[in-house]
């Protein structure tokens, strides 16, 4: 059978950034082939970055990428790589359509999700994203236009199906014809975004896929942070029988070779099937020469709790990198969720570019401002203690605050201290709170909320719990000291905003609240529901009305990495003011 050797290129790449992308697809271009491959493939959108939203509407920026493909496909020749087959994703416009020309119903100018194949100094064909994903994170019907076409394109006598993401995990379009074009190998270039156990079901899908189409198929996958999203490449290559065969790493850049021995093409003269246009080009009637294939390569799978570590630390560290910070800084309470967070940092960018300030004040604990000093040692990042007190004076004297106003006015001294450093200095503030806290409003709007980047913003207290304790085995695992100390693990969780206070004052144990919310946010359960799963219809009442009332404090709380199904923001989106109330206590009684 004619063999082909893929590379399949998972790059970290930056919205916007069209001549550092193209400088990318070059150099890992030139990886590839050094190393003997025939085809790379990189993955949606490389060459603009995804998701460009709104930036897809502008007719420049369109007009910037279909330029930027044609320079490209002549800088791949030029620099002796025009053998290659090179499959690179961009933004292009649909056929007959103009910048300006506006159509009821359509995206101004026409904007196509589109993937070039390039060869020899030239985009010889292009393949346009079909099924276009709105739901979730996706919005691609407000950005861009259909395609109905399916592109096989013969390379050394193989007959290579192009297809873009979401064509993959819906039923229809040009991936279900495949089988009728007689494709051998059905090749998806994706930028997926990470959620929780989300390999699983790519691989689950890419197995099927492969099944239904009688064909292998490859799968290249987008790696790195954009703003709330993460991309964890888990590039991968199933067989026609839907066995795995290769698989990349996740959130690592890098490109993976494959040898893929595949029957050889035949003359289908199918143009058309299911109302899918099939669009055949030929670069190569003849296969290559036989040469020694090399294994192919299995990447281990990450665990629950790595795989989310992963996620935070990429998301974390590209929002740095790709918006031009060098250091963060954060309050340091000796808490778990603050500790997490140094440690998250630390791991992303060093814990040279970490910066941790502790603010004492009147009813902090002792064991507290240990536990911050004892990370700080552990970790090796810079701490310093500014104690809040001589600046929560003056303004209880002078307003006359008490109680509850009294502890946010603590929250919002702190806060303003970290924003004035974050001024002088140039550092990114992190805002320390996880999901449970923010599904329920328990944080101080302007206060502990305020930053540039929430790196727990996505992860229930629960969780929190145990990634801290996952990084500290893993550490012990590699024979280095834990970075978090274990009473910040094992105390009760407090924002010692008063005297002996702790978070059960005001919420149920955390176990119970995120079983609730996991019902309520994440599956959109609602009041009744919650009570026939066997749920207290008061505490029902109380934490429905909370997640209820603390919606506008989410709209101004910092972006986070998406790691669940329904990412505040991202996924779950509900108007501020809303007159909807679910009612549990009436739900009881009936």
């Amino acid at each position: 059978m004619p063999q082909l050797r893929l590379a399949l290129a998972q790059l970290d790449v930056t919205v916007g950034d069209l001549d550092g992308n193209a400088d990318k697809v070059v150099s890992w271009t030139r990886d590839a082939v050094e190393r003997g491959a025939h085809v790379v493939a990189f993955p949606e959108l490389v060459l603009t970055g995804y998701p460009v939203e709104d930036l897809a509407l502008r007719g420049s920026f369109v007009d910037a990428s279909q330029s930027k493909v044609e320079t490209l496909a002549k800088r791949l020749a030029d620099e002796g790589l025009g053998d290659a087959v090179v499959v690179v994703g961009y933004l292009d416009r649909a056929a007959g359509t103009a910048m300006g020309v506006d159509r009821l119903g359509r995206p101004k100018g026409s904007p196509t999700n589109s993937a070039a194949v390039i060869h020899q100094g030239r985009v010889v064909t292009s393949a346009v994203k079909h099924h276009l994903p709105n739901y979730g994170v996706f919005d691609e019907f407000r950005h861009f236009v259909p395609g109905n076409t399916l592109q096989v394109v013969r390379i050394h006598g193989i007959d290579v199906a192009l297809v873009i993401c979401e064509d993959l995990w819906q039923d229809g379009g040009p991936v279900a014809v495949t089988r009728a074009a007689g494709a051998n190998l059905l090749l998806v270039v994706n930028s997926s975004p990470y959620e929780a156990n989300k390999d699983d079901v790519r691989g689950e899908l890419v197995t099927r896929r492969a099944r239904e189409a009688g064909c292998a198929l490859a799968y290249v996958n987008l790696v790195g942070g954009q703003d709330e999203l993460v991309f964890d490449g888990d590039s991968l290559v199933a067989d026609a029988e839907g066995t795995v065969i290769a698989r990349a790493p996740q959130f690592e850049q890098g490109c993976m070779l494959v040898d893929l021995d595949l029957p050889a093409a035949t003359a289908i003269p199918v143009a058309e099937h299911e109302g899918i246009e099939i669009v055949h080009t030929v670069l190569h009637e003849e296969p290559l020469p036989a040469y020694e294939p090399i294994p192919a390569a299995q990447a281990p799978r990450l665990a629950d709790e790595a795989e989310m570590y992963g996620a935070i630390v990429t998301g974390l560290r590209d929002y740095v990198r790709k918006n031009g910070f060098k250091t963060v800084l954060l309050g340091l309470s000796g808490g778990i969720d603050s500790s997490l967070v140094a440690a998250i940092a630390c791991d992303a960018i060093g814990p040279e570019n970490v910066f941790g300030v502790s603010n004492p004040s009147i009813y902090s604990s002792d064991h507290s401002r240990d536990d911050a000093a004892e990370l700080a040692a552990r970790t090796g990042l810079n701490y310093r203690v500014i104690p809040i007190q001589p600046m929560v004076q003056p303004f209880l004297e002078t307003l006359g605050l008490t109680g509850l106003a009294e502890e946010n006015l603590q929250a919002r001294v702190r806060a303003v201290i970290w924003m004035g450093l974050s001024n002088a200095d140039g550092h990114l503030v992190l805002a320390c709170g996880n999901k449970s806290e923010l599904s329920v409003g328990y944080s101080t709007i302007y206060g502990d909320a305020v930053g540039g980047f929430a790196p727990l913003k996505d992860l229930p207290k629960t969780a929190v719990w145990r990634l801290a304790k996952w990084r500290n085995a893993d550490a012990v695992a590699r024979g280095q000291q834990p970075p978090i100390p274990e009473n910040a693990i094992a105390k009760p969780p407090s924002a010692e905003l008063r005297p002996g206070q702790v978070d059960t004052d005001s919420l149920p144990p955390y176990e119970l609240l995120d079983d609730m919310l996991d019902d309520y946010v994440e599956q959109d359960r609602g009041s009744a529901e919650l009570v026939a799963a066997g749920f207290d219809p008061e505490l029902v009442s109380k934490v429905v009305q909370l997640v209820d009332k603390a919606e506008y404090k989410r709209r101004q709380y910092p972006p986070g990495p998406k790691l669940t199904h329904k990412a505040f923001g991202r996924d779950r989106r509900l108007p501020i003011t809303n007159a909807w109330r679910e009612n549990a206590r009436k739900a009881a009684d009936h």
